[in-house]
């Protein structure tokens, strides 16, 4: 093939993923298709074959009621069952019209009404079994009394092909990178056998795996049909072709219908396997001769499909249970490993490669934390997993599985012997970490139905390149190389469980150690707190003694030594309450933070706050008032809360300027006691305020003193009560504070 037929055939191939196989503007020939308006039932569109089926034109038709075509009783009864909602509520269509046995169906999509007129083959007879028609019950006990997915696969095609009379009947199962299997055949003593051979993946394109996937029958009585066109070929109401994905008339792509013959059969069935919502496979028939099972059997075969999906479904599922039933063992000691290392969770499964190798079924283990790389069994090099882990790194994935590797993973061409394979997991952490599961390569020779690089090739015909269907399906054997077994349900559910465990035990890990510095960090607060409070006492006492003895009124050196020895006073004064306010933090902190609450009344803790501020307020003239509504009591330790009144004024004092105000007020609110310090100051920045209970946060300007933790202890007295806390505050207006604490 030259390069221009090379461009050609790829475009060929992508044209036929697009090919309109939902709308072909034609049908099958063994039936009439309409479609009608509702409610009067008038015809909108009509195959052309209702001259030949029926003895009326088709243009003849259109806009006329149904009734011209079918007569009022058939009418009638079309119109009835286009009224349940479920076809299966409503009763069988059955026509004789124009000397022939119809049988309808209605349906509705994309908001029209579509009737189905399908020819009766009077010819066909029902395969008999001991003398007797096959019984669906029967059928369906059958499939229950399989007890391995392999056997129901086997009644199923059995089952089908007896009712049916089809040459083949097979099951063909999906793989997860595209193509198929036949797992199970029922077929004709001179018929070619399909056996375990693999099918391409472009067999069946992925538009019409969709088809499949929302549609659980479709059916070709013949192949050698010529497609009847619809009239008008478009719809009236919208212009476009009529979406017939519902339509078990509907004509098929001619390139399938040359498959068909290709492999030597005229007429064909396929019933889809879901597994859940997704296509799992199919059940396709075929006939050398053509062949048009009834609506009956069809439904009668649709019903195993269903039935086999579900069992395929529960069947599998059991399979994943036990799988992961035989994990737990293995994954509880593994969990234990990680919990007793004294190291880290890498370390512990380090102790137990023979049991992380058996919990995968691997070949070989790597385990990568930070600096350190572990291998056991049959490995890479370790700079070939080095590399491999920084690849994983990139993936979003937090478990990575492949059977083959080198696929996505070019280098891993070079250690296929020993790593074909890879199952990978790693926890979110700094460092460099992971276990690498490794399986090698398993050599094996693959029987395709044709060479699977060349499934499909051109042809020359009056309107050009087209495609042509792969006529070969000979045994065609492919030795498999660079892939491992895969990995199984129960493989990754290990892996994930595995990851789990790590990551709990690894965050317990790292709260005990937190837990352990923050205690830590206590026992050294108390401590120094404890160490230094004698001294500073000392300190003070001594600089007591010595104003006694150095007058501020007295000469130049005496004057200097009692400044000093103020200074010293106010820095001592300054230390003590650092190593307090240290201590409250720490309990804070820890959460330890206690109160000793009991029975206070608002109105004397605010005489008492009165005549200790006061005079603070008044040497900057400010004007400071407390007020409290009557008989108001509170459940609070009354000298922690004082000291929330006490920093609350305090700061206001400190910030407001002189010939302010304050105002301190208490009042009800439900089952609280609301309780607001109000000034006149300069207020705090908007971008401030949300962290003005923040360790550490001070403002600078004007309160170089500040040690930052006052409204972090506030805040935390405050919630020991039970209480909140919230600041508002307005720039050259003022700031208010309001806290809460529970009614007696």
């Amino acid at each position: 093939m030259n390069p221009l037929d090379k461009d050609a055939f790829e475009e060929l191939l992508n044209n036929c993923g697009d090919e309109p196989i939902r709308t072909p503007g034609a049908i099958q020939p063994h039936g009439v298709l309409l479609t009608l308006s509702e409610p009067d039932l008038r015809i909108v569109q009509i195959s052309a074959n209702v001259q030949e089926l029926l003895g009326c034109a088709a243009q003849d038709m259109v806009g006329e009621p149904l009734q011209r075509l079918v007569g009022a009783d058939y009418a009638q009864a079309i119109e009835k069952a286009a009224q349940q909602d479920n076809s299966l509520d409503g009763a069988e269509l059955f026509f004789t019209l124009n000397g022939a046995t119809f049988e309808g169906f209605v349906h509705r999509h994309q908001g029209v009404l579509v009737l189905e007129l399908e020819v009766k083959d009077p010819a066909f007879q029902p395969r008999m079994v001991d003398g007797k028609p096959n019984n669906l019950g029967r059928m369906l006990q059958r499939l229950q009394r399989a007890k391995t997915l392999q056997a129901l696969y086997e009644v199923s095609v059995q089952e089908i092909q007896q009712i049916t009379g089809y040459d083949r009947v097979l099951i063909y199962r999906f793989e997860e990178e595209g193509h198929g299997q036949v797992i199970a055949e029922a077929t004709s003593p001179d018929m070619e056998v399909f056996q375990g051979l693999f099918f391409p993946a472009s067999d069946i394109p992925e538009q019409a795996r969709e088809l499949y996937r929302t549609n659980w029958l479709r059916i070709i009585p013949n192949a050698d049909y010529q497609p009847v066109p619809l009239v008008p070929k478009l719809r009236p109401d919208t212009g476009q072709p009529l979406d017939l994905s519902f339509a078990s008339l509907r004509s098929v792509s001619p390139i399938h219908c040359q498959y068909m013959k290709n492999m030597g059969v005229l007429s064909s069935m396929s019933i889809s396997l879901l597994k859940g919502d997704k296509l799992w496979g199919l059940i396709s028939c075929g006939n050398r001769q053509p062949l048009h099972v009834p609506h009956e059997l069809r439904s009668a075969c649709q019903t195993i499909g269903q039935v086999l999906s579900l069992q395929i479904s529960a069947m599998e599922a059991l399979e994943v249970s036990r799988q992961r039933d035989e994990k737990i063992e293995t994954l509880a000691l593994l969990n234990q490993a990680m919990i007793d290392s004294t190291e880290n969770v890498f370390d512990g499964l380090a102790q137990q490669p023979q049991l992380l190798m058996a919990l995968a079924n691997a070949g070989g283990v790597a385990i990568i934390e930070d600096k350190q790389l572990h291998r056991y069994g049959n490995c890479p090099e370790p700079e070939e997993i080095r590399a491999l882990h920084k690849w994983l790194q990139t993936s979003s994935q937090k478990v990575f599985s492949s059977h083959q590797l080198s696929l996505v993973y070019p280098p891993a061409a070079a250690f296929t012997q020993v790593a074909s394979g890879v199952l990978a997991m790693s926890l979110p952490k700094p460092v460099d970490n992971g276990v690498l599961w490794f399986r090698p390569e398993v050599k094996e020779n693959i029987n395709w139905s044709g060479d699977p690089n060349k499934p499909l090739n051109l042809e020359d015909s009056d309107g050009g390149l087209r495609l042509r269907p792969r006529t070969s399906f000979e045994i065609w054997k492919v030795e498999m190389a660079g892939i491992s077994t895969k990995w199984s349900h129960g493989d990754l559910f290990a892996a994930n469980d595995l990851r789990r465990s790590a990551l709990e035990s690894d965050l317990a890990r790292q709260v005990l150690r937190e837990q352990r510095a923050v205690q830590a960090r206590d026992d050294l607060v108390a401590v120094v707190s404890h160490d230094l409070r004698n001294p500073m006492t000392v300190i003070s006492m001594l600089c007591g003694m010595m104003q006694k003895a150095f007058s501020s009124d007295g000469q130049h050196t005496s004057r200097r030594i009692a400044t000093a020895i103020d200074t010293m006073q106010q820095a001592t004064s300054r230390m003590n309450t650092l190593l307090e306010d240290l201590l409250d933090t720490s309990k804070i902190d820890a959460g330890r933070y206690t109160i000793t609450p009991q029975p206070l009344a608002v109105a004397e803790m605010f005489e008492e706050a009165n005549a200790l501020l006061s005079p603070l307020a008044l040497d900057k003239d400010i004007e400071i008032s407390f007020h409290a509504e009557p008989q108001l009591k509170i459940n609070a330790d009354p000298e922690r809360l004082f000291q929330v009144l006490s920093n609350l004024v305090g700061n206001a004092i400190k910030f407001t300027p002189r010939s302010g105000k304050i105002g301190v007020v208490a009042m009800a609110s439900g089952d609280e006691i609301v309780f607001s310090v109000r000034d006149t100051g300069e207020g705090i920045p908007p971008e401030q305020l949300p962290y003005v209970f923040d360790r550490y946060w001070t403002v600078k300007e004007g309160n170089p003193s500040g040690t930052g933790l006052g409204l972090y202890i506030t805040q935390g007295i405050v919630e020991a009560h039970g209480g909140r806390i919230e600041a508002q505050s307005e720039v050259g207006r003022g700031t208010e504070f309001r806290f809460t604490v529970p009614k007696v």
